[in-house]
């Protein structure tokens, strides 16, 4: 899996794979981590770049004790897929 950057100066976590970068939006707010867009570029669609963006997303919470709140389609049904991550859905 890639790493996943926490580019806070654009509120946004990012995933760079093949000179490309995923990315998904987010703000904080108290403990809870929304996620308010996701976005992979047409060069990493059906690559599985933005679930491993979503997988490092859900780390990251998971390490700093935030529960995710999902607002964007993608991350929602991800989320709901996702059996490892309940513990940290709002």
């Amino acid at each position: 899996m890639s790493q996943i950057i926490d580019n806070t100066a654009q509120s946004r976590f990012e995933l760079s794979r093949d000179g490309h970068i995923a990315y998904a939006d987010y703000h904080l707010n108290g403990q809870v981590l929304h996620i308010d867009y996701v976005f992979a570029p047409p060069e990493l669609r059906g690559t599985g770049a933005a679930g491993d963006l979503m997988k490092g997303i859900v780390a990251h919470a998971r390490g700093m004790g935030l529960k995710v709140h999902p607002i964007c389609g993608y991350a929602v049904a991800w989320l709901k897929r996702s059996s490892e991550s309940q513990d940290v859905l709002i």
